[in-house]
């Protein structure tokens, strides 16, 4: 039952972390509508871009044994590591790595081995947290700009085909503060301190703070200077 709370929750801007949801499913939808042949998804979890796929799109789902069996639960259709991948060379027409490049020791080398299971013209979407907290703690090792993310495409031998800096800095700083102030009431509910009394306005702070920056963020220009995370489209050549 908490867990469906939490679920609907975070479609609302009740949720701290609502701006790092409310688009999720939009974006997936939209990366996945455009691929075909065979898609495979390193660092798969639950599979979600798999009911996003066209039909007769080959899903080929790929985790770490940990990861899948420890943190979350899953059977993926591949048990491998991004860094060696299982895969022969050009076997896969597009690769999705949402959301997993910031936990893998060797980026440079998982890199390398998505170029090498690329087909030629094949894609990898990427995306990455920006102005986000440690999180899958102690798996948790990198940050890059856009520009650190395009010398990561250049030494791989991929092409820079989009760009999508994903929030606006209202949205990034109301994402963090709302992280921020959650984090602090947990640490007080945990350590008995009596200013968990002040953890009543956690809520309605949470919800002014989300409303109040997605409304502004509305009426002003786009700014790619703070986003949350980068979403781009890398090609084989």
């Amino acid at each position: 039952m908490g867990v469906k709370i939490l679920d609907i929750l975070k479609k609302t801007p009740l949720h701290p972390q609502w701006f790092a949801f409310c688009r999720e499913e939009r974006n997936l939808r939209q990366t996945c509508e455009r691929l075909n042949g065979v898609v495979l998804d390193i660092g798969c979890a639950d599979g979600k871009p798999r009911s996003h796929l066209p039909e007769g799109t080959e899903y080929i789902g790929l985790d770490y044994f940990d990861t899948a069996t420890r943190l979350y639960h899953t059977r993926p259709n591949v048990f491998g590591d991004a860094q060696k991948l299982p895969l022969a060379d050009s076997a896969v027409d597009h690769v999705l790595l949402l959301d997993v490049l910031e936990h893998i020791p060797n980026p440079d080398q998982c890199l390398a081995e998505i170029r090498r299971v690329l087909k030629p013209d094949g894609t990898l979407t990427i995306q990455v947290p920006f102005l986000y907290p440690i999180h899958d703690a102690p798996l948790d090792f990198h940050r890059w700009t856009r520009f650190g993310l395009e010398r990561a495409a250049r030494l791989a031998g991929l092409t820079v085909s989009e760009v999508l800096a994903i929030g606006h800095p209202l949205e990034t700083a109301a994402l963090g503060a709302n992280i921020a102030a959650s984090k602090t009431v947990l640490n007080w509910l945990a350590d008995r301190n009596p200013l968990l009394i002040l953890g009543v306005l956690l809520p309605p702070a949470v919800f002014l703070a989300n409303s109040l920056s997605w409304l502004l963020a509305r009426f002003s220009r786009s700014e790619s200077m703070m986003p949350y995370a980068y979403r781009m489209v890398w090609t084989k050549a």
